[in-house]
């Protein structure tokens, strides 16, 4: 505590994550493809050598980045993902039963977070019904439909990454890491951030305020790599 208000800022990832980890937790992670990843509280996972890890996020990144520098030194157990088809050493783990895998439509695993976030312990939705995803699953018949039960996610831990925050907390998402971010943030018991720049508190506009600060317990700020996960480009045509 600092002049009665909770001390929030921390000098590095390592520090933002003391006393948080421990063998075996749940950890529901923020990033769309490579947007938006928590790159450096991952890296301090990584470091920290926590393993038995069981992460929710809507992917495991690539092999040399995000949740994927966990499954190189073997430190996840299982993954609640939504797509997996960039991230060869996960499809190598999963194959040959090494790596637990719950598959999740991705609209399903965002609500299960925000659910979760707003002590919702579950809801019932169409999708999946008929398909492996129902499995075991509670169905219930609305207006003549058949919905499926989805629980709410409790994480022990969020990671995040955002773009801007105050000291307080409030947090501001840029483009595509909007997608999956906040309800991440939301649905941990604890929630850090790392964020590319803190500004004075009360600079931000309430009204483009994200994530409110409520929701966040510790920020890190850092520096980040801007990486692309398919580049795609035409060849180039020679002057006629």
């Amino acid at each position: 505590m600092q002049g009665g208000t909770m001390k929030k800022v921390f000098g590095s990832a390592a520090e933002a994550l003391d006393g948080l980890l421990q063998d075996g937790m749940f950890i529901a992670a923020g990033g769309f493809g490579l947007c938006g990843i928590p790159e450096l509280l991952l890296q301090a996972i990584k470091e920290a050598g926590t393993r038995d890890l069981t992460f929710a996020s809507n992917n495991a990144g690539v092999d040399d980045f995000g949740i994927g520098i966990l499954l190189q030194t073997r430190q996840v157990k299982k993954m609640i993902s939504s797509y997996v088809g960039e991230n060869a050493e996960f499809m190598r783990q999963y194959l040959s039963g090494e790596l637990e895998l719950e598959f999740n439509p991705q609209g399903t695993l965002a609500e299960r977070m925000r659910s979760g976030g707003c002590g919702i312990p579950g809801f019932y939705t169409k999708t999946g019904v008929g398909t492996v995803i129902a499995d075991g699953k509670d169905h219930k018949d609305f207006d003549g439909e058949t919905y499926i039960l989805e629980r709410g996610i409790v994480a022990d831990l969020s990671i995040v990454k955002a773009w801007k925050a105050d000291a307080t907390g409030n947090l501001v998402f840029r483009k595509t890491a909007r997608n999956f971010n906040p309800p991440a943030a939301m649905c941990g018991k604890v929630c850090v951030a790392e964020v590319e720049e803190i500004v004075p508190t009360g600079s931000l506009d309430p009204d483009g305020i994200h994530l409110p600060g409520i929701y966040v317990h510790r920020i890190v700020q850092g520096e980040h790599e801007k990486r692309i996960e398919q580049r795609t480009v035409r060849a180039k045509k020679e002057p006629v």
